[in-house]
């Protein structure tokens, strides 16, 4: 009752002019009233330190989120697979399980690293035709290494927030099968006088132990790591969660021996050890340095994937009758040292709740991407997380890491797991250390955590406040 009726003092003051601000309603201003309310759009909800940065109606939410299955590559279930026919199961399930016209989208953006930039955005743009968008449909792809997928999201979402158009999909994309990790043609000589620009060439690999060597990241951290990761993943495939994020991809898979074709439609992550021990993972060898600690076994998979989120304004998703999945807050890109790129979540994550009006301990999950257990502990232990806020369903070392796709992955990842867990999970948070040295993060809210009005909160006027001094 109280909060109904503290709803309908919300509302009133909507109704009075600004200049009455001093006035308490019900009182006169020689009583000693309870502090007015007040309304706005940067009004703190059960946050005191939340900040509400839009009108309601014009709020960036997600109203689908899926992923393909992430499988090996070279020897997984895509092995064989089109980059483009990644991709378009994707962009026609967010379309038609929302039943939104797709000449209504006003642009798809994909993240994607490996594949050659003007071949890969013509296999894109195909892409979105076998999935049924018209013509009069753009698309663009977008790099920026690891963060490509969740980078697409922030551009659909910061575009939407402009008013380029009200509706966008940022999604992602990588057949790390047909996209060699290589680098192409010879290297500017003045790298060389540039340490920075000279670390930006180091294989990740070495990153990896330099974080680690560092900042005292043992190998047994790191194996304990990857053992979880490779845990919460089977538990999460083997009690159906996974399910309502996945799109099952119809494809086929050759026999490298007779060249024969088997038509398979493939449904789940193929990458996830089950029976993963602490014991097997420390019979492994160091990978990038003799007397190294980063390993096959706490390294994050190269993988073929793809993924797509819808977003659009508020105000559309209502007019529509969508189910809001979640609500896009906010979005960090930071740099650090390229030595150790993959400190970069433990900056970006600070920016980008810092930017939503938060502190750490709001946030109720982390997606943070895995891609190495030495830079993904010591971003856990630098901020000081909860372990069990992290990854709950797994990370990168047991689904896999397909570079462009891992941020659209991760949204899709999260918010179906906010959604689960309901109103004991609002805030959720995605980030990830980028090549050549940055960090990118973003933060989303539960889809109903929200109304227009439950983030209103008591405040006091100024003319109140000097009214207590004297």
């Amino acid at each position: 009752m109280e909060k109904a009726i503290n709803r309908q003092r919300v509302l009133l003051e909507h109704l009075r002019p600004s200049s009455s601000s001093s006035f308490v309603y019900g009182t006169d201003s020689s009583s000693s009233p309870s502090p007015p309310i007040a309304a706005s759009a940067c009004a703190a909800g059960d946050s005191a330190a939340y900040h509400r940065t839009s009108v309601f109606g014009d709020d960036v939410v997600i109203v689908a989120a899926y992923r393909t299955p992430i499988c090996k590559a070279k020897r997984g279930g895509f092995k064989d697979t089109y980059a483009d026919d990644l991709l378009a199961p994707v962009l026609k399930a967010v379309i038609e399980k929302t039943n939104v016209n797709p000449s209504e989208v006003g642009d798809i953006v994909v993240g994607t690293v490996l594949g050659p930039g003007s071949q890969r955005a013509t296999e894109c743009r195909m892409a979105a035709f076998y999935a049924g968008f018209p013509e009069t449909v753009p698309i663009r792809t977008v790099n920026r290494q690891c963060s490509s997928g969740l980078q697409a999201v922030a551009d659909v979402a910061a575009a939407i927030r402009a008013g380029f158009y009200d509706i966008g999909i940022g999604a992602g994309l990588e057949s790390m099968t047909s996209s060699p990790l290589a680098w192409e043609g010879s290297v500017n000589p003045k790298v060389k006088i540039f340490e920075q620009a000279q670390n930006c060439l180091l294989p990740m690999g070495i990153t990896s132990e330099n974080v680690a060597h560092r900042f005292g990241v043992t190998r047994q951290e790191q194996d304990q790591a990857a053992v979880e990761s490779h845990q919460r993943a089977a538990a999460a495939t083997a009690s159906g969660k996974f399910k309502d994020e996945i799109i099952p991809v119809p494809t086929k898979i050759v026999d490298p021996k007779t060249g024969d074709e088997k038509p398979v439609t493939i449904s789940i992550d193929d990458g996830i050890r089950p029976n993963a021990r602490f014991s097997d993972l420390a019979k492994l060898k160091p990978v990038f340095k003799k007397d190294g600690s980063t390993t096959a076994g706490n390294s994050s998979q190269v993988s073929d994937g793809a993924g797509a989120v819808l977003l659009m304004k508020r105000s559309i998703a209502v007019q529509k009758g969508l189910p809001i999945l979640g609500v896009f807050r906010t979005f960090a890109a930071v740099g650090v040292d390229p030595a150790i790129m993959g400190v970069g979540p433990a900056a970006a994550i600070p920016a980008a709740v810092k930017a939503a009006g938060l502190e750490l301990d709001d946030i109720d999950l982390f997606e943070i991407n895995e891609a190495f257990a030495s830079q993904f502990v010591y971003c856990r232990n630098k901020l000081e997380l909860d372990p069990e806020k992290i990854n709950v369903n797994g990370g990168a070392i047991a689904l896999g890491h397909p570079l462009g796709a891992t941020g659209a992955r991760c949204v899709a990842t999260l918010l179906h797991e906010m959604k689960r867990r309901g109103k004991d999970c609002r805030f959720g948070v995605i980030s990830m250390c980028i090549g050549s040295g940055m960090g990118a993060a973003a933060v989303f809210e539960r889809g109903d955590a929200v109304d227009d009005l439950c983030n209103a909160r008591v405040v006091q006027s100024n003319s109140l406040l000097s009214k207590d001094a004297q």
